[in-house]
C-alpha cells in the first residue's frame, strides 16, 4: 500500500468515524425523552433488557457506549446484574445497524456511496443553517453525519481498491480464512484499538466493496469484533466496584462463549460442508447479514443460560453476593458518555435529595414542641446527607454542562442546580429550628397555647408548600406548581398576623421575651422555607413553557 493510499484510508477511517459520531448525536438528541424514560422502564425482565439494549445501541450506534454505561450504572446501583445482562445482550443486535447502512450502496445504484454522501451532506448543512428549531438542527446533524459516514466509506474504498491486483495482500485474507483463530484475533486486535465495532465492520466492509475479503475470513472475523468491543467497557470498569466488574466480564463472556459455539459451527461448514462458498468474495450485504444473524442467534441461544453467564461472570470476578451499595449517590461518570441519560439519572438524584429534606421538615414541625434529643441529631445527620447529596450532583452537573448538549438542556441543567439550592437552604433551616428547640431545652423556655398553635399552622402551611413543590419537580405537575406558590402566599399572610399578634402579646408582657425571640427567629426561618419552595415551584413552571 502507498503512502497516497494509506492517507486516504486513514482519511476515510476518520471521515467514517466522525459521521458515525455526528449522526449518533443528533439520533441521540432527537430521541430526547425516549432516551430518558430509560431509567424508568428497567425492569428485572431480561427480555425487556434485551429490546432498551438494542434500541438505546441502535440510537448512539455504540454497543461500547452502551456497555460502558451499563458498567456505571451498575457501580452506582441503579441496575443490578440481571438487568444487565439483558441491556448487554441487546446492546449486540443494536450495533449492527452501522453496517447495514454502510450496505445501502449495493441494493441500488442511486444508494452508492459517491452518489448519496454529496447529496446528503448538501441537503444536511442547508437545513442547517436555515433551520431554527432545535429538533430541526438535530435532523440535519443525522443527515450530514450519514453523508459524512459514506464519504468515509467510499474513500476506504477507494484506497484499497488497487490492492485487489496484489497478491500479497489477497493472500493475507485468504489466511485468514484458512486459520480461524488467527482471524478471530485480527477482528478482536483492530477493533480494541479503534474501541469500536461498528468502525471495524465499516473498514471489513470497505474491503468487501474493494473485493478482497473471502466469506470464511470475514465470518471469523466478524466474531473477534464481537470479543475486541468488549476492552472498552473492561477498561471502564477499572476502579469500579467488584459488581461493575462483573457486568464487563459478563459482555466478555457472553461474546467469547458466542465466538466459540459459531466459530466450531463455521469451521465444521466451511470445511466439510462447502468449502467452494468459503473460499469466494463476501459483499457488504453479506457482512451485515452475518454480523446480525451471528449476533441475535447468540442472544437466542444464551438467554435461557444468562443467569449461569452471571454466575461465572460472579466467580471469576470474586464476588458471592452482589455487592450493597455503599455510596450515597447513584451517579457514575460513565453515565456521561450518554448526556440524557446522566441527565435523567441526575433529575432522579435531585428528586432523591427533595424526598430526604420532606423527611426533615415532617421531623422539625415537632421538635419545637417535643424537644426531643433523638430528633434534633436526626435533623442534623439529614442536614449532613443533604449537604452531601448537593455536593455530588452540583459536581455531577456541573460535569454535564461540559457535554455536548443542547441550549435547552444546558437551561435544564442551570434549573436543576438552582433548585438544589433551594433545597439545601431549606435543610439549613430546619436545621436552626432545632437549634432552637435546643436553645428551649437549655433555658426551659415553652411557648404559650396561642403561640403554639400560631407555630404549627406555619409549620403545616409551609411544609404543605414545600411538599406540593417537590411533587410538581418530580412529576412535571403544573397544578401541584400552583399549590405551591398559593401556600406560600398563605405563609407571607400568616407570618404577618402572626408576627403582629406576637409583638402586641410582648408589649403587655404575657410571653417571655426570650420565648419571643425563638417565635420570632421561626417565623422568619419557616418564611423563608415558604420562598425557596416557591423558588422550586416557578421553576417548574418555567421549565414547562
Amino acid at each position: 500500500m502507498g503512502y497516497e493510499q494509506l492517507f486516504l484510508f486513514a482519511g476515510g477511517l476518520g471521515m467514517f468515524i466522525y459521521g458515525m459520531q455526528i449522526m449518533s448525536q443528533g439520533l441521540e438528541n432527537a430521541a430526547g425523552n425516549r432516551m430518558k424514560s430509560l431509567l424508568e422502564v428497567l425492569t428485572k425482565n431480561k427480555l425487556m433488557g434485551v429490546a432498551l439494549g438494542a434500541l438505546i445501541t441502535a440510537v448512539i450506534q455504540s454497543s461500547s457506549a452502551t456497555t460502558v454505561m451499563v458498567v456505571g450504572f451498575v457501580n452506582a446501583g441503579i441496575m443490578n446484574l440481571t438487568q444487565a445482562m439483558g441491556v448487554i445482550m441487546g446492546a449486540n443486535i443494536g450495533t449492527t445497524i452501522t453496517g447495514w447502512i454502510v450496505s445501502m450502496g449495493e441494493w441500488a445504484s442511486f444508494l452508492k456511496p459517491s452518489t448519496l454522501a454529496p447529496i446528503a451532506i448538501a441537503i444536511g448543512v442547508v437545513v442547517m443553517m436555515v433551520g431554527k428549531r432545535r429538533a430541526t438542527k438535530d435532523v440535519a446533524s443525522i443527515v450530514v453525519g450519514f453523508g459524512l459516514l459514506f464519504v468515509g466509506i467510499d474513500n476506504m474504498s477507494g484506497a484499497m481498491s488497487g490492492l485487489k491486483e496484489v497478491p500479497a495482500f489477497t493472500n493475507l485474507f485468504v489466511s485468514l480464512g484458512s486459520n480461524p483463530i488467527l482471524g478471530i484475533l485480527v477482528g478482536a486486535g483492530v477493533t480494541a484499538i479503534i474501541q469500536s465495532s461498528s468502525a471495524s465492520v465499516g473498514i471489513l466492509q470497505s474491503l468487501a466493496v474493494a473485493g478482497l475479503i473471502p466469506f470464511n475470513s470475514a465470518v471469523y472475523i466478524i466474531m473477534g469484533q464481537n470479543i475486541g468491543t468488549c476492552v472498552t467497557a473492561m477498561l471502564s470498569s477499572m476502579g469500579a466496584k467488584k459488581n461493575a466488574k462483573t457486568a464487563a466480564l459478563m459482555h466478555l463472556l457472553f461474546n467469547i462463549i458466542g465466538t466459540v459455539i459459531f466459530s466450531v459451527a463455521a469451521i465444521a461448514f466451511f470445511k466439510l460442508v462447502n468449502p467452494t462458498w468459503g473460499r469466494g468474495m463476501i459483499t457488504a450485504t453479506q457482512i451485515s447479514t452475518v454480523h446480525t444473524a451471528f449476533n441475535i442467534a447468540t442472544t437466542v441461544l444464551l438467554f435461557p443460560f444468562s443467569n449461569l453467564i452471571i454466575k461465572l461472570a460472579k466467580k471469576i470476578g470474586g464476588i458471592k453476593k452482589e455487592e450493597e451499595n455503599d455510596t450515597l449517590l447513584s451517579l457514575d461518570d460513565r453515565m456521561l458518555n450518554t448526556p440524557t441519560i446522566a441527565m435523567q439519572a441526575t433529575l432522579s438524584e435531585v428528586g432523591h435529595m427533595g424526598a430526604k429534606v420532606k423527611d426533615t421538615l415532617e421531623v422539625t414541625k415537632q421538635v419545637l414542641f417535643t424537644k426531643n434529643k433523638n430528633d434534633i441529631e436526626l435533623i442534623k445527620e439529614d442536614e449532613d446527607i443533604v449537604d452531601q447529596y448537593c455536593s455530588g450532583i452540583m459536581d455531577f452537573a456541573l460535569k454535564i454542562t461540559g457535554l455536548q448538549i443542547s441550549d435547552r438542556e444546558h437551561q435544564h441543567v442551570a434549573r436543576l442546580v438552582q433548585v438544589l439550592s433551594d433545597m439545601e437552604r431549606i435543610s439549613d433551616y430546619c436545621e436552626n429550628i432545632s437549634e432552637f428547640a435546643e436553645t428551649m431545652t437549655d433555658r426551659k423556655l415553652a411557648f404559650s397555647e396561642v403561640g403554639e398553635a400560631g407555630l404549627k399552622e406555619m409549620l403545616d402551611v409551609c411544609v404543605d408548600s414545600f411538599r406540593y413543590a417537590i411533587d410538581a419537580f418530580i412529576e412535571e405537575d403544573k397544578e401541584k406548581a400552583l399549590l405551591a406558590i398559593e401556600k406560600e402566599r398563605e405563609a407571607d399572610r400568616l407570618e404577618i398576623e402572626l408576627r403582629s399578634k406576637h409583638i402586641k402579646r410582648l408589649t403587655k408582657q404575657e410571653c417571655n421575651t426570650e420565648t419571643g425571640i425563638v417565635f420570632l427567629d421561626t417565623l422568619v426561618c419557616l418564611e423563608r422555607i415558604s420562598d425557596h419552595a416557591r423558588n422550586i415551584a416557578e421553576e417548574v413552571l418555567e421549565h414547562m413553557l
